[in-house]
């Protein structure tokens, strides 16, 4: 009994935290201007007006623009985007079609079955493919200023890892550690058991969503990635409940597209929330989720690495 309570307590704690970056918008911004006024010079002489002036803050906090950016370029731009073409103008061209053909519905259906798959290729090459990989580029940019004026704020100057080496490597194993995992979650996904793969996939993406969201965090404080999979794994509880409105949220889509846009006009928020979080911690069970794929990204790197010697030796 005492278990399901804690576990209940950590599942709770961990959905409330995902949802404080929004108050946390609103608030950040003048915190972090008022903490860098307090610390410049109260007042300055301008010589060519012969007056006083109050000095210009240095570095001002743009978390709430960046936000807003990136509502407008998933939200606005690429999701509407997709929206206006797939429910406004195929259904305005299929009416066309069938106006114009509309004594003969079998000349019509035949129009129509060879417009409607090369406007919609012509749609997702033209616009969909540069914008998406636009914004991927773009929002990893602004995500990485929204995290570190953060982190800045609450925990003061980042403790990197003690070389840039070791920074790289780690980062390109969590990628592959990450890729690998979704796999995962697709593959459990697929159980032939009723609700239990979609449950099975719904947990992975709540873990791997709130990954996502404290490695910022975690990255600006040293933390290696072993060391940020054995927490989530180790308190798992915690993060299945902070996870789990995103992974709702990008689930309902049934497009690929459409999930991404819904992932980036939120994700910012859950950052906030992750930088301002306290995990619950003690979970008497973990759940090894991460350790089948990163037992096989070692497998790689080692196969990578004898591959690279064996070249070696034989030049």
């Amino acid at each position: 009994m005492e278990s399901i309570t804690n576990f209940s307590v950590s599942l709770i704690k961990g959905f409330i935290d995902s949802l404080r970056g929004v108050t946390v918008l609103l608030y950040l911004d003048k915190e972090i201007n008022e903490r860098a006024l307090s610390r410049s010079p109260q007042l300055e002489y301008d010589g060519a007006k012969h007056k006083l002036k109050q000095p210009k803050i240095k570095q001002e906090s743009k978390v709430l623009t960046r936000v807003l950016q990136s509502c407008i370029l998933n939200g606005f731009i690429f999701l509407l985007s997709i929206l206006v073409f797939e429910y406004a103008l195929l259904p305005g061209v299929k009416y066309l079609v069938i106006a114009i053909f509309g004594h003969n519905p079998g000349v019509a259906y035949s129009v129509w079955s060879w417009i409607q798959p090369f406007l919609s290729m012509t749609f997702r090459m033209i616009w969909v493919l540069p914008l998406f990989l636009l914004s991927k580029l773009v929002n990893s940019l602004w995500f990485q200023d929204i995290a570190d004026s953060a982190y800045r704020h609450r925990r003061g100057r980042p403790q990197f890892m003690s070389s840039v080496s070791k920074i790289i490597a780690d980062s390109l194993f969590s990628l592959l550690v990450q890729a690998l995992f979704l796999v995962q979650s697709m593959l459990v996904s697929m159980l032939p058991i009723t609700y239990v793969g979609e449950l099975l996939c719904l947990i992975h993406m709540c873990l791997l969503y709130s990954l996502y969201s404290f490695e910022y965090k975690w990255f600006n404080m040293g933390w290696e990635l072993h060391k940020r999979l054995t927490f989530i794994e180790t308190n798992w509880p915690y993060f299945l409940g902070f996870g789990l409105p995103l992974a709702v949220l990008t689930q309902i889509p049934q497009s690929y597209i459409i999930s991404g846009c819904v992932f980036s006009i939120f994700f910012p928020v859950f950052i906030l929330s992750g930088n301002e979080a306290s995990p619950v911690t003690g979970s008497e069970y973990p759940l090894r989720l991460f350790s089948p794929v990163v037992a096989i990204s070692n497998g790689m790197f080692r196969f990578v690495q004898h591959s690279a010697d064996v070249m070696d030796k034989t030049r």
